[in-house]
């Protein structure tokens, strides 16, 4: 989510996030009746397949950053490694914590 984001959105954005579904609800309800009932149930599946293929990349970047984004464990270790790093160099911390018998 964007800090700057207020939440509310412009209806031109949800306008343009609804035409392409309503455009193809229409299309199924003209073609519906027109179609073979075996071939309807094909274009059906292969028009699911096609959304949960467009909705799939939305779903990684979601679970990628609930894994690994900054609220996360996983994200505050490497923010803080990131941090560490930067004043010494890449792993400086981790080789001289390593000489010292503590890694």
């Amino acid at each position: 989510m964007n800090p700057d984001d207020d939440g509310e959105r412009d209806w031109t954005e949800a306008t343009a996030l609804a035409a392409p579904a309503l455009l193809g609800a229409a299309a199924g309800l003209i073609l519906g009746d027109m179609m073979h009932s075996n071939a309807r149930r094909g274009v059906a599946l292969a028009v699911a397949a096609l959304g949960v293929a467009t909705l799939l990349p939305l779903t990684v970047g979601g679970l990628v950053n609930l894994v690994n984004g900054p609220e996360s464990k996983f994200g505050a270790r490497r923010r803080l490694r990131k941090i560490r790093d930067a004043a010494a160099g890449h792993n400086y911390v981790d080789q001289q914590l390593g000489e010292a018998g503590v890694l």
